[in-house]
């Protein structure tokens, strides 16, 4: 079959269970596995399809171990599993597109180069996935032990919205290999940008990145900053930025709440290249004499009546 040697070299070794082997020889119900795979956001399989590997057999039984060790409470299996296979799969596609652009046509037509190559590249990037993952889970148990209440899920934090302008028309008028090197440049911008500025990229969707800090200062200088790298290329198109501090609840890397949903409505109603806050971080920005606040009135929001905002600018 047509990438089967690639699929071996990938998974680590032949596939020669069906998924009702797997679970026996895991010590789970069929079902459980089933769900876990699922969740995983794999496609349903066939009772007859020998499609599983000793590595699968291997991780669910990882998985069972943690649960049974109450590591993972067993109501969230299926969401931890859920949450891993997000990050992973859109890792997975990124090193595919390495591949690609690599091996060129080969890619598509010579199986065994593919598959030499892989087996070269593969460890490498395994051992830098698994250095980046220590070095970010350190990172987290580091701001986690130095917060008065480590234990809890929901923290006052500023949450920030940057969104490109005008996307939807750039989608119709470039091409793929422009728009690729769009959202490429600006996601490595808004990336540098938070990071510098001691924020954290929560996630990027297509032409929107969400990201939080700890303090209304550190957001306010990557919302002015990312305005103020942009103007500096003609290469990226304006950014509508919307910032709101109040109580974030964190879970599984993502944040939510009604500081979330405010921070994304002062986004969608503030104009291009300017940025628009809330009430809390205006207070908590007045009297610092490097920003000026101007206050823009009630904004008309969906779900939020009365909403106040204020745009936030450098100081002259």
């Amino acid at each position: 079959m047509r990438g089967h040697e690639v699929e071996e070299t990938i998974l680590g070794g032949p596939t020669r269970y069906t998924k009702d082997e797997v679970a026996a020889a895991a010590g789970v119900p069929v079902a459980r596995a089933e769900q876990l795979w699922q969740a995983m956001g794999f496609a349903h399989v066939e009772d007859d399809a020998v499609v599983f590997t000793d590595a699968d057999i291997a991780a669910l039984r990882s998985l069972v171990e943690l649960v049974s060790a109450e590591v993972i409470p067993p109501e969230l299996e299926s969401a931890v599993a859920r949450t891993l296979a997000q990050t992973m799969s859109r890792l997975a596609e990124w090193q595919v597109g390495i591949f690609k652009s690599l091996l060129g046509e080969q890619f598509a037509v010579d199986v065994a180069t593919t598959a030499q190559v892989a087996d070269v590249i593969l460890p490498v990037m395994e051992r830098m996935q698994d250095y980046v993952w220590r070095r970010h889970l350190a990172a987290t148990a580091a701001r986690e032990l130095a917060e008065r209440d480590p234990g809890a899920d929901e923290r006052v934090q500023v949450i920030g919205f940057a969104d490109i302008v005008g996307y939807t028309r750039l989608i119709r008028d470039f091409t793929e290999l422009e728009l690729a090197r769009l959202i490429d440049g600006f996601e490595s911008l808004a990336g540098g940008v938070v990071a510098e500025n001691y924020g954290r990229v929560v996630k990027t969707v297509g032409d929107e990145v969400l990201f939080v800090t700890d303090n209304a200062a550190e957001a306010a200088e990557i919302a002015l900053t990312l305005n103020e790298e942009i103007a500096k290329t003609d290469l990226l198109p304006p950014l509508r930025i919307g910032l709101a501090m109040g109580p974030v609840l964190a879970r599984f890397g993502d944040v939510y709440g009604s500081t979330v949903n405010i921070a994304s409505r002062l986004t969608s109603v503030a104009r291009p290249a300017s940025v628009l806050v809330d009430r809390e971080v205006a207070a908590a920005l007045r009297g610092r004499a490097e920003y000026r606040l101007i206050s823009v009135g009630p904004t008309k929001v969906q779900s939020f009546r009365g909403l106040r905002a204020w745009a936030l600018r450098r100081s002259e």
